[in-house]
């Protein structure tokens, strides 16, 4: 799956760390003649690789390619699965500007139903304490949101209210298939953010958009 920051942020961490860093392009590889990912994934792993990084369209693909290879395996983001070194990434951000997450107050705003960066956060950010508030209009949250231990905020103003860190998803029109807003002007006049809807988090929120 095409990527700009992940791929850079992976490939600059670690030659910066001493590692020896190959960058294989789908567009350039053997994929394009109709090699599978688990022909690619076993090719590469004949050459005997310390850690394989994959980005995928598919979700599970990170787990499938770990039973099948004999090194460590990164979830670099599958499909609308996970993005779990996002959750990381953002976590670390949050520590830094506002101290442990403890009990800090987290809304995350919009497509929550397609965005993998939505799941692995709330994961990532309920292990570590923080109240999680999921802002998004009924079409946008999965089956059983509220099983996954956040507080469902139908409108910005609720969501927002006294919030600590406030993350804004955007559409990923990329993964839909129908109609899950009436129009794109509608669903920014209700969910989108601005200095209006901002007011009702705190003065010192720290605002995302990962």
């Amino acid at each position: 799956e095409a990527s700009t920051r992940t791929q850079s942020s992976f490939e600059l961490a670690g030659k910066r760390l001493g590692a020896d860093v190959m960058n294989m392009s789908v567009a350039s590889s053997s994929v394009k003649k109709g090699e599978t990912l688990i022909d690619t994934a076993m090719t590469l792993n004949a050459m005997r690789p310390d850690i394989l990084i994959i980005r995928h369209q598919s979700a599970g693909a990170a787990a499938l390619l770990a039973q099948k290879v004999g090194c460590s395996v990164v979830n670099a983001g599958d499909g609308a699965h996970e993005h779990p070194t996002q959750a990381l990434l953002d976590a670390l951000t949050i520590r830094r500007a506002k101290g442990p997450l403890s009990k800090l107050i987290v809304a995350i705003c919009g497509d929550i139903l397609h965005s993998r960066v939505a799941r692995s956060n709330i994961m990532l950010l309920n292990a570590l304490g923080a109240q999680v508030r999921v802002v998004a209009p009924s079409t946008l949250l999965p089956s059983g949101i509220d099983r996954m231990g956040v507080i469902v905020a139908r409108s910005m103003a609720e969501g927002l209210k006294d919030a600590d860190v406030v993350m804004m998803l955007r559409l990923q029109r990329e993964r839909m298939e129908g109609a899950f807003v009436p129009s794109i002007r509608e669903y920014f006049r209700y969910f989108g953010l601005d200095a209006e809807k901002l007011k009702a988090a705190k003065d010192d929120a720290l605002v995302m958009h990962p």
